[in-house]
């Protein structure tokens, strides 16, 4: 880590607070915030922090480095609880999968100067410490969002901050990271949770004969509801967006079965086979 990036406070102690820890505790100081001292005193037994605590202003005072780890909607309120008690020059991140109102109130709140969001893509379905890894941000994309106001300094400072934790780093609007995420990240967790809603509204003794197929389809859908529903809500518009392209795609593919239509079936998955084959070449992919 540069040198003032040395005492870092990390807000949440779930998934990614904890692997941001584990990632870190080798190279910086790390404070580890969490609401709940049940959920703390989990991972101070792990000893990946060097302080575990409740009190937002013992964690950040004298931060060089704020993350937040936390459900988005919480993100608000923390920071101006804790915008007294940090430091001119304390870089402050997120690591939300949503943007637009993230980045529009923290950036209102710290500053330019200081507030620059980031969403690494390297969540899963697990949710907690429990499930946290020291490798988890390795090879994943990390999309940073600057504002008209952010200074390059700034850019350089956390483009080097994730790189070092292995990221591949993007830099996008939080409005276009937004319309984005809502196409490949939220809306693929909605058709999850409604391909196994359909199966146990109609049939729930299929699930007994399910395969991997549809295992690996649905994966996303056993992700902590509460978080979702947060993400969902605050990305509602273009996820409303998303959903109307979705259904126009499944009624072509009616249309295409209702017609008999061989030749167009064949084109469509055809199509679609290609489009996902280019997706796993990358080394590696995942996150909310």
């Amino acid at each position: 880590m540069p040198a003032k990036l040395r005492e870092i406070a990390i807000l949440g102690p779930g998934l990614l607070g904890a692997s941001l820890a584990m990632a870190l505790q080798k190279t910086a100081t790390i404070r580890l915030w969490g609401r709940r001292w049940e959920s703390i005193s989990e991972v101070q037994k792990t000893g990946i922090a060097n302080l575990c605590t409740t009190d937002l202003t013992v964690a950040v005072k004298g931060a060089d480095m704020v993350i937040f780890c936390t459900p988005i909607e919480a993100m608000g309120g923390i920071a101006r609880q804790i915008v007294p008690f940090i430091n001119e020059t304390t870089l402050v991140t997120d690591v939300g999968s949503v943007k637009t109102p993230v980045v529009a109130e923290l950036e209102s709140i710290f500053g330019a100067e200081r507030f620059l969001g980031s969403h690494p893509m390297a969540g899963s379905e697990q949710s907690g410490s429990a499930a946290a890894k020291q490798d988890l941000f390795l090879g994943a994309a990390c999309i940073l969002t600057p504002t008209e106001k952010t200074p390059g300094a700034l850019v350089e400072s956390l483009t080097d901050f994730w790189k070092k934790l292995g990221c591949e780093i993007y830099s996008l609007t939080a409005e276009i990271h937004d319309r984005q995420m809502a196409l490949i990240s939220h809306l693929p967790h909605l058709l999850a949770g409604c391909l196994v809603n359909t199966v146990s509204a109609n049939d729930p003794e299929s699930f007994l004969l399910a395969g991997q197929g549809f295992r690996d389809t649905t994966r996303i859908a056993s992700g902590p509801p509460e978080m979702w529903r947060g993400i969902l809500q605050g990305n509602r518009v273009e996820i409303l967006t998303a959903l109307q392209l979705l259904q126009t795609q499944i009624g072509l593919a009616q249309k295409l079965l209702e017609a008999d239509d061989d030749a167009g079936l064949r084109n469509f998955l055809s199509a679609a086979k290609t489009n996902r084959d280019g997706i796993i070449r990358k080394v590696r992919y995942g996150g909310n």
